[in-house]
């Protein structure tokens, strides 16, 4: 008999399958469970934008394009960075279209890390951070943000996990699960840390449009950090093109240029059908971008107010489309919170240990939901912490 255990690669063998799926999957085929569970937009693709990617299947437009993407796409996100962020980057050397922001990440952990590099990661996050540091021959390094600090990297905690080892820092904010964002002045106390070193910085800044009261600011603003940092972005939150896959990287050529290589041979180019619609995205929708965000930030609100009337303490998101309340007060786990909610009150929601163990005591609702969606699924978390 073929022997799998012998051919399956350990580092594989070894990762846990993401958290966040493991519920997602649970509602497959159950009409009778609500879910806020999934970062994906409830709004459909704008029609503009649909439209761009129709009309190029049209027009015969199903070939292959530069590795790196369409020439006038990355021309135009380069744009958009400058008008959106003040982010100055070269279109045609310092871009490059992905399949996905997840693409993204993976090309730059891949390109700079190597077999016992040190990678400091801040937790809670998203979950593909750890496994792709770990399939690079990484090591992770752990970064508990705590909610007393609003989940924010603080410099003191940065400089006290760097070693000769550590090649990058990972900074996802506006951050899923938990919302927090890093401001200016923050990321400048950041900056201090990393300054006299040779760290990269891979910033996950998927969620950058998608900030309440105040303007999202990049670390690649700050004037040394440009050059070390890598952006990894796309169009999935933003625009609502979560199954379209479209993502970008920008960063300065000595590492876009090694990036480009990697995906050359992984992936040859972006879908590009895709990559027509993500140029329509990028040059006429703005006002799309602005239209969903109220209306997240209208949810927000709605999704604070009702924990409030419950008793339940959440830290106030201020970016991105999740609350991380604090479910630690009704003695359960996080994990046995969420399975007895799913099974007893058919809600299902996503315990923070999906983000790292730093998410014990918490669960990550998205409210990329329509407020009927939002508001029978809290009246059903309701109905459940009064018998806790």
């Amino acid at each position: 008999m073929f022997d799998y255990t012998k051919v399956l690669s350990s580092t594989v063998k070894d990762m846990k399958p993401s958290g966040i799926r493991k519920f997602f999957d649970l509602l497959q085929g159950r009409e009778d469970v609500v879910g806020l569970t999934v970062g994906q937009p409830d709004f459909v693709t704008p029609w503009h934008i649909r439209e761009a990617g129709i009309d190029s299947l049209k027009e015969g437009k199903t070939y292959y394009t530069s590795n790196a993407g369409l020439a006038e796409l990355r021309i135009e996100i380069a744009k958009y960075l400058d008008r959106r962020f003040s982010l100055k980057y070269d279109g045609m050397s310092e871009v490059i279209v992905t399949v996905g922001g997840s693409e993204a990440i993976d090309l730059a952990i891949r390109a700079c890390v190597e077999t016992g590099d040190e990678v400091i990661i801040p937790t809670p996050c998203f979950v593909c951070y750890e496994p792709c540091v770990k399939l690079a021959g990484g090591v992770p390094v752990i970064l508990e943000t705590k909610a007393k600090n609003n989940f924010k990297v603080t410099p003191d905690e940065l400089k006290a996990l760097i070693t000769p080892r550590t090649k990058m820092l990972i900074l996802a904010y506006p951050n899923n699960p938990t919302g927090a964002i890093l401001t200016e002045d923050e990321l400048r106390g950041i900056a201090e840390v990393l300054r006299d070193t040779n760290i990269v910085v891979l910033s996950d800044e998927i969620y950058s449009e998608l900030t309440y009261g105040r303007k999202h600011f990049s670390i690649a603003n700050i004037e040394d950090m440009h050059e070390r940092t890598i952006i990894a972005s796309g169009f999935s939150k933003s625009y609502a093109m979560t199954g379209w896959r479209m993502g970008y990287i920008a960063a300065p050529e000595p590492l876009a240029k090694q990036m480009l290589k990697l995906h050359q041979y992984v992936i040859m180019c972006a879908p590009t059908t895709s990559q027509f619609s993500a140029l329509e995205a990028v040059k006429n929708g703005d006002e799309d971008i602005e239209m969903m965000k109220e209306e997240y930030d209208r949810r927000r609100k709605y999704l604070l107010k009702r924990f409030a009337k419950m008793g339940i303490e959440c830290f106030e998101p201020e970016g991105a489309f999740y609350a991380f309340p604090n479910i630690g007060k009704f003695g359960l786990s996080s994990e046995v919170f969420c399975e007895r909610l799913l099974e007893k009150y058919k809600c299902a929601i996503v315990p923070g240990t999906a983000f790292g163990e730093t998410g014990e005591g918490f669960a990550r609702i998205s409210y990329a939901y329509s407020i009927k969606h939002i508001d029978q699924a809290l009246d059903r978390i309701e109905e459940f912490v009064k018998t806790l």
